[in-house]
């Protein structure tokens, strides 16, 4: 799998592991990998802009999880995905899986343009493949602010009351596992978590905290991302909703509250 030192890497190749998985950890910085060694993980080097090196990294795979790229720029992270589609269809690799974004399969805009271009260059590959689209990851949301909200007694925010349909990374990586080990797997999943609204984490953490936090709406726009992505939710955007995580997992996802939980154990 490529992307093997990041936070859902790591959760994947751990999972590859426990069930007694061989894996190619596939890096672009191998000194920086001794855990993933460690943990009996092969590591090769293999760099998004270099073809040769992932023509040699995917060699022998059976199965290949490409993440996607963390490059901002559009047009440059495309031509990295496809650089990568092309290396493991000349490597012989027997099934691509990709984690690709809600909604790529429809919209060719914004963050979705890339994975959009993406999909389609898989789906012409030839190669055998599997599109998991991901939601917005709950750790992202979850992992900031949560304890000034108790602290302060307030959760403010700017998404309108409306539902976020987020998934816990372990959630998503265990579905990642459960594809590649599996006999049989569908061409695309949209995997999401049961929607959930900044009114409910108010009154969750209310009751994990024992401490009482209401929620307000706050009263006007945050500039930049932040803002970008509550005009995003206000209109609706996340709060797509499907059975594929949970019936890939086998259970329901990570709950709101096991995951607010989570956090403020931490």
């Amino acid at each position: 799998m490529t992307a093997a030192a990041g936070q859902y890497g790591r959760l994947v190749v751990e999972g590859l592991l426990a069930r007694g998985v061989p894996v190619a950890a596939v890096v672009r910085r191998p000194e920086r990998a001794a855990g993933l060694a460690a943990s009996g993980a092969e590591v090769r080097y293999g760099d998004y802009d270099d073809a040769d090196s992932l023509r040699a990294a995917f060699t022998g795979a059976e199965r290949l999880l490409l993440v996607s790229s963390p490059e901002l720029e559009t047009g440059r992270r495309v031509a990295q995905h496809a650089t990568a589609v092309d290396a493991a269809r000349a490597a012989g690799v027997g099934l691509l899986a990709y984690t690709s974004f809600l909604g790529a399969d429809a919209r060719a805009e914004g963050m979705t343009a890339a994975h959009h271009a993406t999909e389609r260059h898989i789906e012409a590959s030839g190669l055998p493949y599997t599109l998991l689209r991901h939601p917005f990851h709950s750790d992202t949301f979850l992992h900031t602010g949560l304890r000034e909200a108790v602290a302060a007694g307030v959760l403010e925010d700017g998404t309108g009351g409306r539902g976020l349909n987020t998934a816990s990374r372990a959630d998503l990586a265990e579905a990642a596992v459960r594809v590649l080990t599996g006999e049989r797997a569908l061409p695309a999943y949209d995997l999401t978590g049961a929607p959930w609204t900044y009114r409910q984490l108010a009154g969750t953490l209310t009751r994990v905290s024992g401490a009482p936090v209401a929620y307000t709406e706050r009263a006007s726009p945050v500039p930049g991302p932040a803002g970008w992505l509550d005009g995003q939710i206000r209109a609706g955007a996340l709060e797509h909703w499907t059975d594929d995580l949970a019936d890939l997992l086998g259970r329901p996802p990570t709950s709101l509250e096991e995951a607010v939980r989570g956090v403020l154990a931490d």
